[in-house]
C-alpha cells in the first residue's frame, strides 16, 4: 500500500499529515508499535508511537525503526513541533486527534497496510495469490480462487493440468457464461451452496475443460466463493484434505479483505456525501478522496432486476467501488435508491463510458438508468447532484439502452421536463390562449393549437410553418387571423408569444426527445 492512500483514508478519522519529507508514493508493507518491555530493535514502515511523551520522541523512535511515517497523538498546537522533527529526521508525521483511540486506529492501520495490495480483480488480501500457489503445490494442479459471482480473486502461477477454460477464465477475470451454464447444469453451484465437501467435475472437451475439483469457501452458512483445482481424476487422501483445509484458510482471508473493503467504502462514502451536500472545504475533501484537481461531474445511477430494486443497486455499488488504492476513476456513495459517483473530467464522454463499463460489469438482466450532471468545481457539486438527478429522471422516461443524458447537453429537455411536472401538479394557468385554443380544437375539429406551435417554432416564417403542417402558407396566415379572434390575443406582442410557447411546451403530452 502507498503512503498517499494511508493519508487519504486516515483523514476520515481525524488524522492530519503535518509534514511529508518522503514521497507520497512510498510503499508501506509493515506496521510496528514500540514495546517498552522489549529492548530488541523493531523495524517497520508505519510506526504507531503509543506512549510517546512528545512528538520529538515519537519521531526519534520512528527514525530508529527506519519507518517512513509515524503516527503520534496530539492537537493542532503540536503540529509545528512534529513537522520540524519529522523534516529533520526524514520521517512523515501524522498527528492523531486525541479523541481517536489507539486501539481503533491500530485496527484500521493494520487492516490497510497488511491487506493493501490490489489483485487482478480489485480488492484482495496481500497473500491470496501466495495461498493459491501453496494450494497448487499441495494438490498438484493449477488453482483458481473465485468469489461468489465467479469472478477471479487470485490464481496460482503453477500451470500443471491447465486447460483453455482456465486461461479464458483468468484472462476474462471471471468464469465465462457458457462454463457457468455447464456447471449449473451439472449441479455444481447447488452442491457448493449445500456442502463443504470437495466435488469432482468431469472433463468436457467441447468446452476446453479438463477435470476439476471444486470446494466452497464458506463463513458459517454464507458462501463467499469457491476454490478450483485442475486435475485428471478426483483428489484423494492427503491432497483432498489439503484442498478442503485450504478453502477454510481462503475464507479467513476473504473475510479480512471484505472488512478492509467495507472500511474504505464507508470512509469514501462519508467524504462523497460531504461534497454532494456542500462543504466550505470542498477542495480539501476532493484531495482527501484522491481525485485530481479540476472539473468534476456527478453521475446518478439506479439499477433493478424486474421488481427487485435493492439487490441490483447494492451490486452496482459494489462494482462501482471495486478496486484498491485510488485506481478507480470515480468516488461513490449510496443514498436511498440512488448510487452517486463523482468523476473527474470536463467532457461528458468519460462519464458515459463509466456508465457503460458499470452496465457491462453487471448481470445482463439488470436494467441501469443514469443521469450526468454538468461540469462543476468542487464547491458546486451540490448543484451537480441536482442536475444528475434531473437527468436520471429524464433517462427513466426513455428506454434504458439509450445514452444517459448529460445536463449541459440536455438542459432544454430538463427545462421542459420541469415545466411538464409543474403543469401536472396544476401549477400552470387553467385558462388563457393555449387552453382556449385546445378547447376550440376539441369542440370544432380545428387545428389552431398545432398551427400556433408550428408558427412560433418557425419564428414567424409562414412558409416554414406551412411545411411543418403540410399546408400552404396562406392557410397558415388565415388560421392565425382566426386564432387572434378565438384566443383574444395579439400575436404581434413578443412577450405574449414567449408566454404561449412556454405554455405549449409545459402542457405538451409527448415525451422529450
Amino acid at each position: 500500500m502507498r503512503l498517499d492512500r494511508l493519508v487519504n483514508v486516515l483523514g476520515g478519522y481525524g488524522v492530519r499529515l503535518c509534514c511529508c519529507p518522503v514521497s507520497r508514493s512510498a510503499e508501506l508493507r509493515s506496521v510496528v508499535v514500540r514495546d517498552a518491555a522489549d529492548d530488541r530493535p523493531a523495524t517497520g514502515d508505519v510506526f504507531l508511537a503509543v506512549g510517546a511523551g512528545s512528538a520529538v520522541e515519537a519521531v526519534r523512535w520512528a527514525a530508529a525503526a527506519r519507518a517512513a511515517v509515524v503516527l503520534v497523538r496530539g492537537g493542532a498546537e503540536h503540529e509545528r513541533e512534529a513537522a520540524e522533527a519529522g523534516d529533520a529526521e526524514g520521517v512523515a508525521v501524522m498527528v492523531v486527534d486525541p479523541a481517536v483511540s489507539w486501539s481503533e486506529l491500530a485496527g484500521v492501520v493494520y487492516g490497510l497496510v497488511l491487506e493493501g495490495r490490489e489483485t487482478e480483480s480489485g480488492r484482495g488480501p496481500t497473500d491470496l495469490f501466495a495461498l493459491a500457489d501453496s494450494l497448487a503445490a499441495a494438490v498438484g494442479g493449477a488453482v483458481t480462487i473465485e468469489d461468489r459471482m465467479s469472478r477471479v480473486l487470485a490464481y496460482s502461477s503453477l500451470q500443471q493440468h491447465a486447460d483453455p477454460a482456465r486461461s479464458e477464465t483468468i484472462l476474462g477475470r471471471r468464469t465465462p457464461e457458457r462454463l457457468r451454464a455447464l456447471f449449473d447444469a451439472r449441479g455444481v453451484f447447488a452442491h457448493l451452496a449445500a456442502s463443504d465437501e470437495p466435488l469432482f467435475v468431469e472433463q468436457d472437451r467441447e468446452h476446453g475443460l479438463t477435470g476439476r475439483m471444486v470446494v466452497a469457501v464458506r463463513a458459517g452458512r454464507e458462501v463467499l466463493g469457491s476454490v478450483w483445482a485442475t486435475c485428471g481424476e478426483p483428489l484423494t487422501g492427503v491432497r483432498r484434505t489439503a484442498f478442503a483445509d485450504g478453502a477454510r484458510t481462503v475464507a479467513l482471508h476473504v473475510l479480512r479483505s471484505r472488512a478492509s473493503a467495507d472500511l474504505e467504502r464507508q470512509v469514501e462514502s462519508d467524504l462523497v456525501f460531504q461534497l454532494l451536500e456542500g462543504t466550505v472545504d470542498a477542495a480539501t475533501v476532493v484531495s482527501r478522496l484522491g481525485l485530481p484537481p479540476g472539473p468534476l461531474r456527478v453521475i446518478a445511477v439506479r439499477a433493478h432486476v424486474a421488481d427487485e430494486r435493492h439487490a441490483a443497486l447494492l451490486l452496482a455499488f459494489e462494482r462501482a467501488t471495486t478496486g484498491f488504492g485510488w485506481s478507480r476513476p470515480g468516488r461513490s456513495a449510496l443514498s436511498g435508491n440512488t448510487l452517486y459517483t463523482v468523476l473527474p473530467g470536463e467532457q461528458a464522454s468519460p462519464a458515459r463510458s463509466w456508465v457503460a463499463a458499470l452496465r457491462a460489469a453487471l448481470p445482463a438482466q439488470v436494467t441501469v438508468w443514469a443521469g450526468i450532471g454538468g461540469t462543476a468545481q468542487p464547491a458546486d457539486l451540490p448543484a451537480g447532484r441536482q442536475e444528475a438527478d434531473e437527468c436520471l429522471a429524464l433517462h427513466e422516461a426513455r428506454t434504458p439502452d439509450t445514452d444517459p443524458p448529460a445536463y449541459d447537453e440536455s438542459w432544454d429537455d430538463i427545462l421542459l421536463q420541469r415545466l411538464r411536472t409543474a403543469a401536472k401538479a396544476g401549477r400552470t394557468p387553467a385558462r388563457g390562449p393555449v387552453a382556449v385554443l385546445r378547447g376550440h380544437d376539441d369542440e370544432h375539429g380545428t387545428h389552431y393549437t398545432a398551427t400556433l406551435r408550428a408558427w412560433l417554432e418557425a419564428q414567424g416564417d409562414l412558409a416554414e410553418a406551412g411545411e411543418r403542417l403540410g399546408v400552404h402558407q396562406n392557410t397558415v396566415r388565415n388560421r392565425l387571423r382566426r386564432i387572434s379572434g378565438v384566443a383574444g390575443v395579439d400575436l404581434a406582442d413578443a412577450r405574449k408569444r414567449l408566454a404561449m410557447i412556454i405554455g405549449l411546451a409545459a402542457t405538451e403530452l409527448d415525451q422529450p426527445r
